[in-house]
């Protein structure tokens, strides 16, 4: 077994159970089973863990972390720093991007609930397949069924005595079929992710590849996946490949576009997304719209 710290004095702001709660990754697990539920303070104590594939670390690699104060502690069955600063975005200068947030009412109430929450940077495949699944999905359904595939499909991982499971590769999920998906309570996202996944493990198109082309020409060419519009492209872009500029115009986004910024709302997805990109600053769009998606729904979930 690995373990160290990481100090976040020299990384900057940082909360842990915001990053990993917030609805951007849903690898990663609460190892008190209450992932989602917005228990504790922020920056709570709980361990949070994952897998974290073999493309990223060389071997599927256990790790988990949890936040105590001014340090991140860890424990993993490999050296995992460098994997957790790439996962959680720890080289971003957060405090400066924050810097360049609009001066907006709810942006500012965001900001006073969960600041120091960062984006994540994802794998591209586990990040491609949980946005398909995500279609009118809460939150936690959207987990649990990453869950289901990764104990269905995933290579086994020990530690600590101990069974975990990775994310499936695409070559794994690839041999499922759409029965075996569909009792994994996929309904009819089930095809979407199968063919999705075919098409990677053959060849056809790889989602890391877009990273060389510009955001729109990105997010374009993610749309020639199964089952993957112009949202979960601007998620896949968002939160695993590095596109900052991305706003995925979900739910509480749209009804935030109506509600405090209609001036943006110009008909057309493309259309909406360039005129809410420059609303909420361009290079860092995405982290403005993280924050508000966050706040919106957490704060719906708290008055019910």
């Amino acid at each position: 077994m690995e373990s160290g710290t990481i100090s976040l004095e020299r990384v900057g702001s940082f909360d842990l159970q915001s990053t990993l709660e917030s609805g951007q990754s849903y690898t990663w697990d609460r190892a008190d089973g209450r992932m989602y539920e917005r228990t504790g303070a922020v920056g709570a104590t709980a361990w949070y863990h994952t897998v974290v594939p073999k493309s990223l670390a060389g071997t599927d690699a256990f790790v988990r972390v949890r936040q105590i104060d001014e340090r991140l502690e860890w424990e993993s069955s490999i050296d995992a720093h460098e994997e957790l600063c790439t996962l959680l975005r720890l080289d971003d200068d957060l405090d400066a991007i924050i810097e360049s947030f609009p001066e907006e009412p709810a942006v500012s109430e965001a900001l006073d609930r969960f600041y120091g929450m960062r984006l994540v940077r994802d794998p591209p495949f586990s990040t491609l397949i949980s946005f398909i699944c995500s279609a009118q999905m809460r939150v936690s359904r959207i987990h649990q069924m990453q869950r289901r595939l990764a104990e269905s499909y995933g290579t086994r991982v020990t530690f600590d005595g101990q069974t975990y499971h990775a994310f499936p590769t695409p070559e794994q999920l690839a041999t499922a079929t759409e029965s075996e998906l569909r009792s994994l309570k996929l309904g009819y996202r089930a095809p979407y992710v199968r063919e999705s996944a075919k098409m990677v493990a053959s060849g056809a198109h790889d989602p890391t590849k877009v990273r060389e082309l510009s955001y729109e020409s990105a997010r374009s060419s993610l749309t020639e996946f199964v089952g993957v519009g112009e949202k979960v492209a601007d998620c896949v872009l968002l939160f695993s490949l590095g596109f900052l500029e991305a706003v995925p115009l979900d739910t509480w986004i749209r009804r935030a576009i109506a509600e405090r910024f209609p001036d943006c709302d110009r008909g057309t997805y493309a259309e909406t997304s360039r005129a809410i990109r420059a609303r909420l600053g361009d290079s860092y769009a995405g982290y403005v719209q993280t924050y508000l998606f966050h706040h919106l729904r957490t704060k719906e979930m708290a008055s019910v």
